[in-house]
């Protein structure tokens, strides 16, 4: 008996000791064999349950699919390190953001971190494989999708994806890392799986422009194709009217688009690891859009925005949250009796007073960077409530991320 559980223990050190584990200050670079199977598809019912309640059925859980050749590799087939990695560039290392005017939608109908839960190596649970290699890495202890080879491409893994799945009016938002001398991507609005295009074009993203149809626009950035960086991509669609942002300015403006967005695909077509050529992708979320700050406030007294991002347990804000930070301190301007409350919100994970405590961080942080920017700070009070309002369900993570959350509530003068 004491040898046989010896044995099942030197398998569980061996099988662990494969783990995977990407370092983004270093390119990865294949040795050996090529994998036994290039298009794994495996793990993608994982956590699918519990979004499924939380939504009203808007995902379907699918059956795991065990493939054992495509998920234990040697470590002569794994993707190995490359010490010549050149250092990715923090997206908001040359940016202002004081202009930044994307405001994502009110409800998220689809978000995707990665979870921390999800497996290094298998595929991730929240999206479809279209083709291609594409699975859960970790770069800089977080979890990311991970592109390798074979022209990878994703969807996203919904219930009845055959059908148009998107709002009339909508935003899409995530990060992605660009590899050195890496190519470029595409973004499609149809889901390549399930959905034919219905006219739909296919939008390219370089490392300093966006392109769709005939209509081209470049990004004002000093860095050149050989700098590997993560960037982060903004698109909103609002009946009829498209537009697209990298990092912190508008590239693409269409007034009158000629299709209609029925589902999204992320596609790296270039990615190839065997050139140290792997992207990656994280904080994926689409939102459905809705009415306006103003109007909202005139209806509700009180402004949600989930738009307002911070780093994970603290209260640093991510560039990004200049689009909405920058809508209410225009509407603040505009209406010089407007004061509000703001206020700040967790998600039910960790601790209640952990929770509490980071919210009146975050409020606070708020509220300062819009006195800073030049509303007077008799117009603001902040406070925090952590988890004791939710709007949604705890339970899935679209649920979770429309309760992470900042309101901005109207006082009475």
């Amino acid at each position: 008996m004491l040898i046989i559980l010896i044995f099942c223990i030197s398998l569980s050190g061996a099988f662990y000791s494969n783990a995977q584990t990407i370092n983004p200050k270093k390119e990865a670079k294949k040795e050996g064999l090529k994998r036994a199977n290039k298009n794994i598809e495996k793990g993608i019912d994982k956590g699918f349950d519990s979004i499924e309640d939380g939504i009203g059925n808007f995902f379907k859980k699918k059956k795991k699919q065990k493939e054992k050749n495509s998920s234990e590799y040697n470590n002569d087939s794994r993707t190995q390190i490359d010490s010549e990695q050149k250092e990715p560039t923090n997206i908001s290392s040359e940016m202002q953001w004081n202009k930044f005017d994307f405001v994502p939608g009110d409800k998220v109908i689809f978000d995707d971190l990665p979870s921390p839960d999800e497996e290094n190596g298998e595929f991730p649970s929240h999206w479809d494989l279209v083709k291609g290699q594409v699975e859960i890495a970790e770069v800089d202890q977080e979890n990311v999708v991970a592109f390798f080879d074979g022209n990878p491409a994703i969807c996203p893994y919904i219930k009845n994806a055959e059908k148009d799945y998107l709002p009339e009016i909508f935003t899409i938002e995530f990060d992605i890392f660009r590899p050195a001398n890496g190519n470029r991507f595409f973004l499609e609005l149809y889901d390549k799986k399930n959905q034919t295009s219905g006219g739909n074009e296919k939008i390219t993203i370089g490392h300093n422009y966006i392109s769709i149809n005939d209509i081209k626009s470049y990004y004002p950035t000093k860095q050149d194709a050989k700098t590997a960086r993560w960037m982060h991509i903004s698109l909103a669609f609002t009946k009829g009217k498209l537009k697209i942002y990298m990092d912190d300015t508008r590239l693409i403006n269409i007034p009158h688009y000629s299709a209609n967005p029925s589902g999204f695909t992320i596609n790296c077509y270039f990615a190839d690891s065997e050139k140290s050529k792997v992207w990656f992708l994280k904080n994926f979320r689409l939102a459905e859009g809705g009415i306006k700050y103003y109007d909202r406030l005139l209806q509700e007294g009180r402004i949600i925005c989930n738009g307002i991002r911070f780093d994970v347990n603290k209260a640093s804000l991510k560039p990004e949250s200049m689009g909405s930070i920058n809508e209410i301190f225009e509407l603040m301007q505009s209406h010089p009796e407007l004061k509000f409350s703001v206020e700040g919100h967790t998600d039910s994970d960790g601790d209640e007073q952990f929770n509490r405590a980071l919210s009146e961080k975050r409020a606070k942080t708020v509220t300062e960077k819009l006195i800073d920017m030049g509303i007077s700070s008799d117009r603001l009070t902040s406070k925090g409530l952590g988890e004791e309002h939710p709007i949604d369900n705890n339970t899935t993570s679209s649920g979770k991320a429309n309760n992470r959350r900042v309101e901005f509530v109207r006082l009475n003068n």
